[in-house]
């Protein structure tokens, strides 16, 4: 594609998006991209603002969640945004440290009634199929003979030994984490848009809790296609106390793995004790341009 058609192609999109979320209700806000607190998940690092003097301005953000849901509390109702997001060190063909977030948050909807709107999304914008969905329990059961939340240590680290060749310290979380991506997500969404469902509850991050097929999971879910993630989303939790020890918890880990102490964003968990029930997710909006244009790479439809 050269540039004026890749200009048409995210401007085409933008404009989907926004007519998409205009027929729904769903308001448009911008939030900022430099906060006081940055995620506090182990495996996240995003870059820091500094000043010219050196002093230390905050960090730019892995995504807009912590300032949407502090509207949400405020009462804004539905809203999306559409707005840079950064990570360090996820550089690749499908991975740039600065990226472009599709996000929003739907009052009242669970975590079922906003896949279904997040499949509607992609038909309108990718023409394609409606969605499809697997728990994460049935997707490891069809592709490595287990179940995740019942085999045991030992089937889970052998089988990270078979399938990666990896040896390691490394816990049953992250264990299972390396399985997924590399064993499990491969295989979802090649023929139309398939949503991987009901993660373990330890992997919720900020989605509350549920029962599901018996197990305790999280009531989070990613989506896939063409063998691509799109997105990441959440019934998401409004219980402060449980979020700040998931929070702390966060941070042993990462004292334990050698990486950087982060704050944790008070203000977020102020904000819990009046956010309304809510779903909300993130989507990529490169890789949907990349997959829009048929390409392979996000350089094939990026503009600089």
């Amino acid at each position: 594609m050269d540039l004026s058609e890749r200009i048409a192609l995210q401007a085409r999109t933008k404009a989907q998006i926004r007519a998409f979320f205009d027929a729904r209700n769903v308001t448009e806000v911008t939030v900022p991209s430099v906060m006081p607190a940055p995620v506090t998940d182990p495996y996240i690092e995003v870059p820091r603002a500094i000043g010219p003097d050196g002093a230390h301005l905050g960090y730019l953000q892995s995504s807009p969640e912590y300032a949407m849901k502090r509207l949400l509390a405020q009462g804004s109702g539905d809203i999306f945004t559409i707005t840079p997001a950064w990570r360090i060190d996820e550089v690749g063909p499908r991975h740039r440290t600065e990226f472009t977030l599709l996000e929003y948050y739907r009052v009242g909807f669970t975590g079922a009634q906003l896949r279904d709107e997040v499949s509607q999304l992609m038909q309108t914008l990718l023409d394609c199929p409606s969605a499809t969905q697997i728990s994460y329990r049935d997707a490891f059961i069809r592709e490595l003979g287990w179940c995740p939340f019942e085999a045991a240590d030992a089937v889970v680290f052998e089988t990270l030994r078979q399938q990666l060749n990896y040896t390691g310290e490394i816990s049953r979380t992250g264990a299972l984490q390396w399985l997924c991506a590399c064993c499990v997500e491969p295989q979802l969404g090649h023929q139309a848009p398939c949503f991987l469902t009901h993660y373990p509850a330890e992997q919720a991050a900020l989605a509350r809790h549920l029962e599901h097929q018996g197990q305790a999971c999280a009531d989070r879910f990613e989506l896939f296609y063409r063998g691509v993630e799109l997105g990441n989303g959440y019934w998401e939790l409004t219980d402060p106390d449980e979020q700040r020890a998931r929070f702390e918890a966060d941070l042993a880990q990462r004292a334990l793995e050698g990486s950087p102490q982060v704050p944790i964003d008070e203000a977020l968990l102020t904000s819990l004790v009046e956010l309304p029930e809510c779903s909300g997710i993130a989507l990529g909006l490169d890789r949907i341009w990349m997959l829009a244009a048929e390409a392979d790479e996000l350089s094939q439809v990026s503009l600089f």
